[in-house]
C-alpha cells in the first residue's frame, strides 16, 4: 500500500493573480502536517516487534522487502521507528560517512570531539574509574587519585582516559542508528489499519469529509 495513498489532503485557499481579487481558488495538496506517531511505550511490548541490525549498504526497501516482501513497505519501517529524517536517522555507508565529516569538518580525523574513561584495574580487579564516560580535557592532563589495597595513589589522567576524534564520535553515532524495530508481519495489517484510521480528519469547522478539510488561510 503505498504511503501516499493514505494521506489525507488539505484544500487552501489562494487569491487569484487577476479580478476579482476578493475571491479565493482552491488547491488541494496532501496535508503533511498531519503526522502519525508511534507511542514510545509500544517497544516494551516485545511481542510486536523484532530487533534488526541494518546491514551496510541496505536501504530502507530493502529491510522492508525482507520483512515483509514487499519494498513499498519501507513506510511501515520509518513509522515504526519514529524516523524524522529517514536521509539523516538511517546509517550511512562507509563511503557516505567520510564524505560527511570530511565535508562538514576541518580535519575530523583530528579534530577532539571529547575525552572518555577507559579500562584500568585496581588490584582487587575493580576499575580505577568507572570506563566510557565523557571527561574534558582537564581530567586528560591532570594527575588522578584513587583508593587502592588501603594507599592513596596517583596516576596521570592520560592513563585512564583518551581522545575520541570527531570522526570516531560521527562513527559510533552513525553505528547506533543500526539498530531498529521491526514490526512482526503477523502484526501488519492491523498496524495498517489502524494508520488508515488515524489518518483520517475529525469533524470540525473545516471539515468536508474524513480525507479532506479546507483551509482559508
Amino acid at each position: 500500500m503505498p504511503y501516499f495513498n493514505n494521506i489525507p489532503n488539505i484544500e487552501y485557499s489562494q487569491k487569484p493573480i487577476t479580478y476579482p481579487f476578493s475571491e479565493f481558488d482552491y488547491v488541494v495538496a496532501k496535508n503533511f502536517f498531519k503526522k502519525y506517531q508511534l507511542n514510545p511505550d509500544v517497544f516494551s511490548y516485545a511481542v510486536f516487534f523484532n530487533k534488526y541490525s541494518i546491514l551496510e549498504n541496505e536501504r530502507i526497501y530493502d529491510v522492508a522487502n525482507k520483512a515483509y516482501g514487499d519494498p513499498g513497505l519501507d513506510w511501515v519501517v520509518i513509522l515504526t521507528n519514529n524516523l524524522v529524517s529517514p536521509l539523516f536517522d538511517w546509517p550511512m555507508t562507509g563511503t557516505e560517512l567520510r564524505k560527511y565529516v570530511e565535508n562538514n569538518y576541518f580535519d575530523p580525523y583530528a579534530e577532539i570531539a571529547y575525552y572518555e574513561t577507559v579500562e584500568r584495574s585496581k588490584s582487587d580487579g575493580g576499575y580505577i574509574i568507572q570506563p566510557n564516560l565523557k571527561v574534558d580535557e582537564t581530567f586528560y592532563n591532570t594527575p588522578y587519585k584513587y583508593f587502592d589495597n588501603n594507599s592513596i595513589l596517583t596516576i596521570d589522567g592520560s592513563e585512564i582516559s583518551r581522545a575520541v576524534t570527531v570522526y570516531e564520535d560521527e562513527g559510533r553515532k552513525n553505528e547506533a542508528r543500526r539498530e531498529i524495530y521491526i514490526l512482526k508481519p503477523q502484526y501488519l495489517q492491523a498496524f495498517i489499519t489502524n494508520f488508515k484510521e488515524n489518518s483520517k480528519y475529525a469533524k470540525s469547522n473545516s471539515f468536508i469529509n474524513n480525507r479532506l478539510k479546507r483551509t482559508d488561510r
